[in-house]
């Protein structure tokens, strides 16, 4: 990488991501690989799909796209740029790596901000779906730290761009939906 970017970070922050790595062991380095890969993949995209399909819960799933959606402009097309942030693993070179080294800048987590925005767009809507799918986003979110990949407060960026992308997307959907329902309505009356 021939710009580092800005270099910035709290000690406690780089005490911390140490004291990750010297937890590090055979069993916690595959789980924190599979989590961070969740979000690499289209698996991470399943139960948004599962749930557009079917007609339980399609609220939430709509959502929870919507969600991704904003929650990607906001952090891949306007705040890694802005901020334009060192990652720990630029800074600490000498580090090994269990993951390839990211390309692009550290802050927000666009991980954590996309695990979130789903997580918390579907938690709006399903408190069953949405619990068990922001434990699974906090799994990914330490991930992050864990492999030396983002600052912690990367992470808190990450979760609350991911929040405020979840809350705007439930009051376009509610919007939306009022539309619909008002247009539905008024065919009835017409009929």
């Amino acid at each position: 990488m021939e710009n580092l970017g800005t270099i910035f970070y709290f000690r406690w922050e780089l005490e911390f991501l140490h004291w990750l790595q010297s937890i590090h062991n055979p069993i916690l380095d595959s789980i924190m690989k599979g989590l961070t890969n969740l979000c690499d993949s289209p698996v991470f995209l399943i139960p948004i799909l599962v749930f557009l399909i079917l007609p339980i819960n399609r609220k939430s799933a709509v959502n929870a796209l919507l969600s991704l959606l904003i929650a990607y402009l906001i952090c891949n097309c306007f705040l890694k740029d802005l901020f334009f942030r060192c990652r720990p693993c630029w800074f600490e070179p000498t580090v090994k790596m269990l993951v390839e080294v990211p390309n692009s800048y550290s802050f927000p987590s666009g991980h954590t901000n996309a695990a979130f925005a789903v997580a918390l767009g579907f938690l709006f809507r399903s408190k069953k779906i949405g619990i068990s799918m922001v434990i699974l986003a906090t799994g990914i979110a330490i991930s992050r730290m864990y492999l030396f990949v983002h600052w912690p407060t990367d992470i808190l960026g990450g979760i609350i761009s991911g929040a405020f992308s979840a809350v705007v997307s439930y009051f376009i959907i509610n919007g939306i939906y009022k539309v619909i329902d008002r247009i539905k309505q008024n065919t009835i009356k017409m009929a």
